[in-house]
């Protein structure tokens, strides 16, 4: 019995590791530096209000727009998508949604408020 247990430990250890891992990070802690080739920066807030002031590499696609479910059918699963909006509302909505499709989604939490009341750059 023992000589089982060290196998299946592992066995547990590896597919626990390789599962997608979603959370959530403070934008204030957030730098665009953590963004990969095969990650994805997104503000879910609406096309006026990312007119305003976004993140450097982020892309726009609005969590209350009729078609937001429908522009993730041609994105990748690989890489993290991390999500961020007015004050976390919105992308903590849209994290749930989309770590149920089976995205790896990094809500940062505070968002674009807390961002500017830390005068990042």
């Amino acid at each position: 019995m023992k000589k089982y247990c060290l196998p299946i430990l592992l066995l547990f250890l590896a597919v626990g590791c390789s599962q997608p891992q979603s959370g959530k990070m403070p934008i204030t802690t957030f730098d665009t530096d953590m963004v990969g080739s095969s990650d994805m920066l997104v503000d879910v807030r609406t096309p006026g209000e990312f007119g305003q002031g976004h993140l450097e590499g982020a892309v726009n696609i609005d969590w209350l727009a009729p078609d937001f479910k429908s522009k993730w059918e041609d994105i990748p699963k690989e890489g993290t998508i991390y999500l961020y909006c007015k004050v976390g509302g919105r992308s903590g909505e849209a994290a749930r949604y989309l770590d149920s499709l089976g995205y790896t989604v990094v809500d940062l939490t505070g968002g674009w408020d807390a961002y500017q009341a830390a005068q990042k750059p």
